[in-house]
């Protein structure tokens, strides 16, 4: 007896039958692939974010919730509670260069954006910012705006242009060439100006850390904890917090797109029931010429695999090619949330193994009690259905 030829023949058989109940299972491996690669695409694109920033470590207040930390990288408006002495203090710290931020809301044409002091002095070593037009600020107390690059195509803005930031207009002197990251989505003043513009006393958002040793990244956070009052949190901190919020949407996903493989897994053990009252007579031939109960039950676990297997396939390639044409509407909002981020759909080699895999794993599992249903068949019971 060719097994292979006989299981193949048998899912065959009703051809109607066949393609919805392998559609039950791609479409629920489908929105299985597709949502882990979207999900792998953000997960790919906040890691870039973060890595983009250059800063090894983040000093914050004490007083900052996990929310507003991880709002330095969705680039939303951060309170300015932070005393620019703690600078000072910070520097005189062999090993580190550190930079300040102060970020607030404004609006151009109606539109929110975040405006950003920053020290010039410092901030494009730090941010390996270069100019596709204009200059960049000649002082620490100069009035005026340096545009990053998508803030300038957005609102259509050149060297020369004012804007208007909290009743004040600001000559802008500079545009930043693309950087991949949020800084293409800021307005920059100097610090002191912006603190002038929004009223702040002496306060800023955060400070940026780079350390000249990156092994040593845990004696630098010591020594800065030391010596002022702050949080201080590494790159891969605040990245791992992000990653866990994001971690905990996509797990509640794959639990929808679950259900639906739970649902496929019914359809698999209804086919496989049905197929065995049709097949009575015989699987009673086939006990009464000398096959064992095990190679009954081997051909129906066979059958229901091989529903999981082609339905994993079928949708895997369905989940894949709508992960890349869905993306784009998908994760529509995602920019939004973390802004200057480009997502798009990540198609990992393992993803698809996976999904495959858990496709055959289901389907066996189905398919289990129809293969000991049909093995419990005496060839007598068998033989005598009409």
């Amino acid at each position: 007896m060719n097994t292979l030829k006989l299981v193949l023949r048998n899912i065959t058989r009703r051809k109607g039958r066949f393609i919805f109940t392998l559609l039950g299972i791609a479409i629920g491996m489908a929105a299985f692939v597709a949502l882990l690669a979207l999900g792998g695409g953000m997960r790919a694109e906040i890691s870039r974010q973060a890595h983009a920033m250059g800063s090894n470590l983040i000093v914050t207040p004490t007083d900052w919730c996990t929310f507003d930390q991880i709002s330095i990288f969705t680039g939303e408006p951060l309170p300015a509670s932070l005393s620019i002495e703690v600078l000072d203090q910070i520097r005189d710290i062999d090993g580190i260069s550190a930079t300040p931020y102060l970020t607030q809301a404004s609006a151009i044409n109606m539109n929110p954006v975040a405006v950003i002091g920053i020290e010039p002095d410092t901030i494009a070593d730090f941010s390996g910012w270069t100019l596709s037009a204009g200059e960049f600020f000649s002082s620490d107390t100069q009035h005026a705006l340096v545009l990053g690059s998508d803030i300038a195509s957005q609102f259509d803005l050149s060297v020369g242009q004012e804007v208007p930031i909290r009743g004040e207009s600001f000559p802008i002197i500079g545009i930043l060439n693309p950087v991949g990251n949020l800084d293409d989505l800021g307005v920059y003043m100097p610090i002191p100006v912006a603190q002038q513009a929004f009223e702040i006393e002496d306060n800023i958002s955060y400070i940026g850390i780079q350390v000249d040793q990156i092994e040593n990244i845990e004696a630098y956070r010591a020594a800065i904890l030391e010596r002022v009052n702050v949080a201080v949190s590494s790159d891969e901190q605040l990245l791992d917090s992000v990653l866990a919020i994001l971690g905990s949407v996509e797990v509640t996903l794959q639990a929808i797109a679950g259900i639906s493989l739970i649902a496929a897994s019914f359809g698999i053990i209804n086919t496989m029931m049905t197929a065995i009252y049709e097949r009575r007579r015989e699987i009673g031939i086939l006990r009464s010429i000398g096959s064992k109960k095990s190679d009954i039950f081997k051909i129906f676990v066979l059958e229901s695999g091989l529903y999981g297997l082609l339905g994993g396939i079928v949708g895997s390639i369905i989940g894949a090619l709508a992960s890349l044409f869905a993306a784009p509407f998908i994760l529509a909002g995602f920019d939004q949330m973390m802004k200057g981020a480009t997502p798009e759909a990540s198609i990992e080699p393992t993803t698809i193994v996976v999904a495959i895999g858990l496709s055959v794993l289901i389907s066996v599992a189905a398919g289990l009690y129809p293969a000991w249903k049909a093995a419990s068949l005496t060839p007598v019971e068998a033989m005598s259905y009409e």
